[in-house]
């Protein structure tokens, strides 16, 4: 069975940097894609970021291009996300998700399985 943990979520400063981390157990990395998402409340869940199994690349939304880059440890069976320059906004929990179909159809077509989330919020 796929498990998806994530960590390093927690309270920070507009303009402040977080590192999260996705530690996935009953699969091998190097097979899989990984994507990041995000969900404020009241609002639609929305895709940050995806790493993806084959030489299909990453995938960032136009919102984090630039501030964001996600990695991968395939020994560690890790993804990570940095998270630079954040802006003052609302509190969103950050999901990670993996199959192992390509970013090109599951960031945009939905993943297997899923990780619980943790918490990021930005405020001064």
């Amino acid at each position: 069975q796929v498990q998806l943990v994530e960590s390093g979520g927690g309270l920070v400063q507009p303009g402040g940097s977080l590192r999260l981390s996705c530690v996935i157990s009953g699969a091998d990395l190097y097979y899989y894609s990984v994507g990041w998402f995000r969900r404020a409340p009241g609002k639609e869940r929305e895709g940050v970021s995806c790493t993806s199994n084959s030489d299909d690349g990453t995938v960032y939304a136009d919102s984090v291009k630039g501030r964001f880059t996600i990695s991968r440890d395939n020994d560690k069976n890790t993804v990570y996300l940095q998270m630079n320059d954040l802006p003052l906004e609302d509190p969103a929990d950050y999901s990670c998700a993996t199959d192992q179909t390509p970013c090109s159809w599951s960031y945009y077509n939905g993943f297997d399985f899923w990780g619980d989330g943790t918490l990021v919020t930005v405020s001064s």
